[in-house]
């Protein structure tokens, strides 16, 4: 098959088409720096003649509300128009799990309006939403110190290996359209706080966590189970304690 990766060259999608390629499809990494600007339109109707599949894993540079809606809805509206146009047999979107829970969050509201552009669209599809990952663990630590101290709510968290979610989105991508949405998770659930505990000590961080049962995620108010699954998930197999081990070996 054909397949055509928007943000093809960033973390997850370098991942998904190394993968692809290895089971011998043909892969597009669709990116500015390869003159595919998802955002403007440019490159996006000459690189989906005959393409089969296009999978989305485009991101807002910005995370505040007016920017990230209006790159989410302007991107969803070109892909998915230029699709339709050529004939695109399944379109495939990376979301976060939880999105239609944390509507006071822009970034989410951002990512749900992309969701149902595509389940608007008439086009086959699939959307794969993910728990956070675990290397983003660290950033949720920064942003949540104060001090000498790290303040970290209790909500659920599960996260999941970014290398996993690249697994599970070649999977995806060479499977029937679910013409509905997927959950993918890490394998194992607890507190937000104690995954941030963890990464502090296993690095050698002089910093003192303290669990707040806020029920906050950067400073705004979600429902406690809002970042983990729902319902049934697919469920990785790389655990948080492997990733704290790669960060070790880096010291």
């Amino acid at each position: 098959m054909k397949i055509l990766i928007i943000g093809g060259t960033g973390l997850i999608g370098s991942n998904v088409a190394g993968k692809l390629r290895q089971l011998g499809h043909t892969v597009i990494a669709g990116s500015p720096s390869t003159g595919i600007n998802a955002l403007t339109g440019e490159g996006l109707s000459e690189a989906l003649v005959n393409t089969d599949v296009v999978i989305d894993l485009s991101n807002s540079p910005s995370f505040e509300d007016g920017p990230a809606i209006q790159f989410f809805e302007t991107v969803g509206r070109n892909i998915l128009a230029a699709e339709v146009n050529a004939g695109v047999k399944h379109h495939l979107v990376l979301s976060i799990v939880g999105t239609h829970l944390m509507g006071e969050m822009g970034y989410m509201r951002a990512k749900k309006i992309q969701e149902d552009l595509v389940k608007k669209s008439g086009l086959p599809y699939t959307i794969v939403r993910s728990t956070q990952f675990q290397e983003f663990v660290p950033t949720i630590a920064a942003g949540s110190t104060q001090g000498t101290e790290v303040h970290v709510s209790t909500l659920d968290f599960q996260p999941i290996a970014a290398e996993e979610v690249g697994v599970f989105m070649t999977r995806f991508a060479v499977s029937q359209p679910a013409n509905g949405t997927v959950e993918i998770a890490g394998p194992g659930r607890a507190p937000m706080s104690k995954f941030v505990e963890e990464f502090i000590r296993a690095t050698g961080d002089a910093r003192t966590i303290v669990p707040t049962d806020k029920k906050e995620y950067f400073g705004v108010s979600v429902p406690q189970s809002a970042l983990v699954p729902q319902g049934d998930a697919y469920l990785g197999e790389l655990r948080f304690d492997k990733y704290l081990d790669s960060l070790a070996a880096k010291v």
